[in-house]
């Protein structure tokens, strides 16, 4: 990932203002559209998630009419005129407060931690085929809290994935490291034995110590399931988008520096190594709580940054909020799908992701031919 050349994926738009005698980070930033677009962009898309998440809470076995989600949510949250004062029958009030709302609000804070961990991990490696499934985060991850759920030990999940995601993503960037530089294609094939290695890891464990329901349980988790969505499911998702999410958007104008190459990000003042690893744990930090309450999803950060890119521009101080807000209305929109359309069926959320994202993929392969994909 070192490089003195500007990235070959490098949109045409970007331009870096030169300081002139000052080496402040800050002063870098990217030529950027006019904010009317941008900003119609994003009252767009935070309208449709939210439209999204209410129309998801009313779809299910059970009939419940948009009223009643209003009334309920209004009721708990101390707004009973939300929806007008109508009372919600109490079976109505706990399908939509502890079952659905849970599950659509998990989806929404995953859909954005991991379409946000897939725009820095691209920005920060330059690669555009970076993605915490791809370089073997999501594995390290799963590998982490299969061994704790076997262990018995479940309380400790969310820290075990954490662990896990990290492990991965030191040996990764390390295996990328041997023999010289990390470039962006060591650092996708280093990702990619990682998480195989990862992959047979956690199906040696399932073979060797997994009994009765459990093959399905886990089955369903590695695949990616919201199916088992709590509110403290949520609490932990929320709490990892917030914290981490906060700080990588005032850390924004140093990922517009890593645009440049690693020897203009040093010459602006900054410390690339540790700017760099900064980045990447946060990373591993919000992809392992994102795995711990989902399961393993693949592409939500892979392609959504590089839709989004079209819409906001390369810069990420607008890139990011956007991105987090088309990911989180995806994800929803795509568990809706795992649980409606083969009802009374349901899929693992991760299969409905890649059928979608496979052929958006191809797409955006023929669309950007350029040497960087190749």
């Amino acid at each position: 990932m070192t490089g003195t050349t500007h990235p070959r994926n490098t949109p045409p738009s970007l331009q870096e203002r030169a300081p002139r005698g000052s080496r402040d980070a800050a002063s870098v930033t990217v030529r950027r559209g006019r904010p009317g677009p941008y900003l119609f962009w994003l009252v767009t898309a935070f309208v449709a998630l939210l439209l999204g998440c209410a129309v998801a809470v009313t779809i299910g076995p059970a009939n419940v009419s948009l009223a009643q989600v209003l009334g309920s949510v209004g009721s708990h949250l101390g707004l009973p005129g939300l929806a007008g004062g109508t009372p919600v029958p109490p079976l109505t009030d706990a399908i939509v407060w502890q079952l659905r709302m849970p599950r659509v609000l998990t989806a929404a804070m995953v859909g954005a931690g991991l379409a946000l961990s897939g725009a820095v991990m691209q920005s920060v490696t330059r690669n555009p085929l970076a993605d915490p499934y791809l370089l073997g985060l999501s594995s390290g991850a799963s590998l982490g809290a299969v061994c704790v759920v076997i262990l018995g030990v479940g309380f400790a999940l969310p820290a075990a994935a954490f662990a896990g995601a990290l492990v991965a993503l030191f040996a990764t960037l390390n295996i990328a490291r041997v023999g010289g530089s990390i470039t962006p294609g060591r650092a996708v094939l280093a990702g990619l034995a990682i998480a195989q290695l990862g992959s047979a890891g956690t199906s040696f464990i399932i073979f060797w110590a997994a009994k009765g329901d459990s093959y399905r349980e886990i089955l369903n988790w590695l695949l990616g399931s919201l199916a088992g969505s709590s509110w403290t499911s949520v609490l932990i998702s929320a709490t990892a988008l917030v914290v981490v999410g906060t700080g990588i958007l005032l850390a924004a104008s140093r990922l517009d520096a890593f645009t440049f190459g690693d020897t203009n990000a040093a010459s602006l003042g900054i410390n690339v190594n540790a700017t760099r690893w900064g980045f990447l744990v946060a990373v591993a930090l919000l992809t392992g709580a994102m795995v711990a309450v989902s399961g393993a999803i693949g592409f939500v950060g892979l392609i959504l940054p590089h839709l989004v890119r079209g819409l906001s521009g390369p810069g990420h101080r607008r890139l990011l909020p956007l991105v987090a807000v088309v990911g989180a209305l995806f994800l929803v929109l795509a568990d809706t799908l795992a649980r409606t359309v083969f009802d009374p069926r349901e899929l693992p959320v991760g299969i409905i992701t890649a059928f979608i994202g496979v052929p958006v993929f191809i797409l955006l392969i023929k669309r950007k031919r350029s040497a960087a994909w190749a």
